[in-house]
């Protein structure tokens, strides 16, 4: 049934009823009568009730006043409709397009318009000899006066990096032919104040394009992987200057395996990116002495100098602190000339190569990484390298023949990708697994200990397929329920952050925070080893928590969750990125938008029903 409506005296008598806190949503905090009389035009009128239904309304009315009409009709079921079908239909439909970016002629000023960098001048930085890269954007620079194009060096120094903070900016990712004419190869941002192409993100979130059968824009991905390898020597943090010493975590043959599975690309398609994945894997993590260490596990090693340039004035002022008064220095004066290197302190520089170490590994941050992350072969990493080793023997047994060309000088088998697969995953059974409690552990190789602290990065090697039926029974039997809350899996258990002591910082990737990213690989995990009860509780009790949030919150997809509250209202370093919008979300947030799609192909049909319901799942899953 559609209704038509004059849409902004409609939309601004809806706010003045209801939104009571002026916050532009219509949320449960709100103190409003929760019922609004929707008269149309010709004086008929239907009640809308509850904060649901008007939040909905809300949101439609938000859309209509887009396309700046003074009359519109909205559609009554879309006000009605349920929650699980309104959030999978606003991904796919709204949410996957308000992140979708391109670096071209189009879409220089949505990248460009971006709160991290103040400078009147907007920087975009392109590699060295990608010569059709650069004519593109000098030619574009000419037209744009806030547009300033500079050409990378060949070879980039972790001090050149450092030089750039001086003029901070955007790094330029593939231009493609089409019809004649270039264009960027399209890429889809996080979200919020996350307005560029980041790493590990960009897998998840290509996962939820091809369920939504978005598959351009997730080979669209792979081809800005492609790109950032072949000319920034690694896939990056993110597309921005001073991320160009930082990698993150490695999961480029598993997208090209789901794209494999979810389109009939071309054997050239398979071979140049298998390549180029060979080519990451050996010059990014196999070179000895930096992300390889000398038992044959790897760790996250990233290089730079100085503090991380995304973090906020203050961010470390514990630890200048520390080193400010010996100088005889305030923070601030002591922090400028360190980062000029006119002071020289070796113990800082290793503290600051642990934390870009930390941001590397994609948890930044968490205790267990603080201080101590280069010196560690995390479970994460060597789980995400064996799955690369056991993806390369995969593609190169089932698509060339169990023998693959690299170069004209160097072939490999499928058996040579098998047998560094399975070298890796004893040595991380033997190092990393603690039988003695059930869990992996990360392998401090300078000690030659565990490094005890619980983390969700323990259920990795059931993603990967690195465990033992036996280790699986245990870490989903007696691992996992230390883990579980309400609302899925955190990122440590509780144990771990007061083993700590009470004074220890609250981290977000640690207790009691949820993310996408975890849950996601566990429930892969899971369905790895058949544990198909688990999986459908553990994907229930996450879309149940995005699903009651958005309930509750006008539509809010955020970027993490506080599974102590069950609740995105997270006051922890960094806020929580998702939750800032006025009247409508029209981007949700990239890898919690894909966690939703994917959760939903796992679920049975009768939970998507108690799940629409919002059924409580310790009520559901009382005995579990």
């Amino acid at each position: 049934m559609k209704f038509k409506l004059h849409i902004r005296q409609t939309l601004e008598k809806l706010l003045a009823q209801e939104d009571t806190d002026g916050d532009k949503k219509i949320t449960v905090d709100d103190k409003g009568p929760k019922c609004f009389l929707l008269e149309n035009e010709t004086g008929n009128s239907v009640a809308i009730e509850g904060t649901y239904h008007l939040s909905n309304l809300l949101q439609e009315l938000a859309l209509s006043k887009k396309e700046n009409t003074d009359f519109a009709e909205i559609n009554l079921d879309h006000i009605i409709e349920n929650p699980v079908d309104r959030i999978s239909r606003k991904i796919k439909d709204l949410y996957w397009n308000g992140l979708t970016r391109t670096i071209d002629a189009d879409g220089i000023r949505k990248i460009l318009e971006d709160d991290k960098i103040e400078n009147t001048i907007s920087y975009l930085y392109v590699p060295f000899g990608d010569e059709m890269v650069f004519d593109y954007f000098k030619k574009l620079e000419t037209t744009n006066s806030k547009l300033k194009v500079e050409q990378l060096p060949k070879n980039i120094s972790p001090e050149y990096v450092l030089s750039l903070n001086e003029k901070p900016g955007i790094l330029a990712l593939a231009l493609q032919i089409k019809d004649n004419e270039i264009s960027g190869v399209p890429f889809v941002v996080p979200g919020g104040r996350f307005n560029e192409m980041y790493g590990w993100d960009s897998y998840f979130i290509a996962k939820g394009l091809l369920i939504d059968n978005k598959t351009e824009l997730a080979l669209g991905i792979a081809e800005n992987f492609k790109y950032q390898i072949d000319h920034y020597g690694k896939i990056l943090n993110a597309n921005r200057s001073y991320y160009l010493t930082r990698t993150q975590p490695p999961l480029y043959t598993s997208l090209i395996r789901d794209v494999l599975e979810k389109s009939n690309s071309e054997i050239f398609w398979i071979e140049r990116h298998l390549k180029t994945a060979i080519k990451e894997y050996q010059t990014v993590w196999m070179e000895e002495g930096k992300r390889l260490t000398a038992n044959g596990l790897n760790r996250y090693k990233a290089e730079g100098i100085g503090l991380p340039f995304e973090v906020e004035e203050g961010h470390f002022d514990d630890i200048l602190e520390q080193f400010a008064p010996k100088h005889n220095l305030s923070t601030r004066e002591f922090e400028k000339k360190y980062l000029r290197r006119e002071i020289n302190e070796p113990e800082l520089d290793k503290y600051f190569t642990h934390d870009r170490s930390m941001r590397e590994s994609g948890h930044d941050t968490t205790n267990r990484l603080v201080a101590i992350c280069a010196n560690l072969n995390t479970v994460a990493i060597n789980s995400l390298l064996y799955k690369y080793e056991t993806d390369i023997a995969y593609l190169i047994e089932n698509y060339f023949k169990k023998e693959f060309q690299y170069d004209e000088h160097i072939s490999y088998s499928s058996n040579y990708w098998s047998s560094k697969a399975n070298s890796r995953k004893e040595k991380v059974n033997q190092l990393c697994w603690n039988a003695e409690n059930g869990i992996y552990l990360d392998y401090n190789f300078v000690t030659e200990q565990q490094h005890f602290f619980d983390a969700a990065t323990t259920f990795y090697p059931l993603w990967a397929k690195i465990s033992t039926p036996e280790q699986a029974e245990i870490l989903v039997k007696n691992t996992l329920p230390k883990f579980k809350m309400k609302g899925g899996i955190a990122g440590s258990t509780k144990e771990a952050i007061a083993n700590l002591g009470k004074n220890s910082p609250v981290r977000q990737w640690d207790y009691p925070f949820g993310w996408a990213p975890h849950q996601m690989l566990l429930w892969e995990g899971l369905l790895n080893y058949n544990f198909n009860d688990e999986v459908q509780e553990m994907v229930y009790r996450w879309l149940w928590l995005i699903t009651r949030n958005a309930v509750d919150y006008n539509g809010t997809i955020p970027e993490k969750f506080d599974l102590e509250i069950s609740s995105h209202k997270i006051f922890a370093e960094y806020g929580n990125v998702g939750t800032e919008f006025n009247y409508i979300t029209e981007e949700g947030f990239g890898w919690m938008n894909a966690s939703y799609q994917y959760g939903l192909t796992i679920l049975r049909e009768d939970l998507k029903q108690k799940l629409s319901d919002l059924v409580d799942p310790d009520e559901l899953f009382l005995n579990n």
